[in-house]
């Protein structure tokens, strides 16, 4: 038990260091650039504590994916994520917030796919919670999200 904690907080550990030097946000990636590589990191490890509510156990075997500040969590219910062609057939993600949220502030995702000039923006009304997220192609999406006047960022291969 104390090393599988031990694991996710060393999980947590390396999924901030991806946060640039004083705290500011990541820089926009170039839409028509390939990065070259997408990492999606996807955990199974227990839910850190803030992120359980709701579960009826540490969330041990749930996949999910911390944003790159490690103020966000998405909790994939599909693994892995599917393009869809419509918001009636999008992944079932929950975004769990560590930091307050203002009440009915949106979550809004501005979504880019990795190497092309494709990009969506969704909006989770309410903010950080329940969701369906329908992007429209496979491939490696880069995510920032903004809730609450916060800011965080993840990648996702959606197949």
């Amino acid at each position: 038990m104390v090393i599988r904690r031990g694991l996710s907080v060393l999980g947590a550990l390396v999924a901030a260091a991806g946060c640039s030097a004083g705290g500011q946000a990541p820089e926009p990636r170039d839409a028509g650039r390939p990065s070259g590589s997408c990492v999606s990191t996807v955990s199974r490890d227990a839910l850190p504590t803030w992120a359980r509510r709701g579960f009826s156990d540490d969330g041990s075997g749930v996949p999910h994916v911390f944003g790159e500040r490690g103020d966000i969590l998405a909790v994939l219910f599909e693994y892995p994520p599917k393009a869809s062609s419509g918001p009636d057939d999008g992944t079932k993600i929950l975004w769990v917030s560590r930091l307050p949220q203002q009440p009915m502030r949106p979550l809004t995702i501005e979504a880019r796919l990795d190497g092309t000039a494709t990009s969506v923006t969704r909006e989770i009304t309410g903010g950080a919670g329940p969701s369906s997220v329908d992007l429209p192609k496979a491939g490696c999406w880069r995510l920032t999200l903004n809730w609450s006047g916060h800011t965080d960022a993840m990648t996702l291969t959606f197949v």
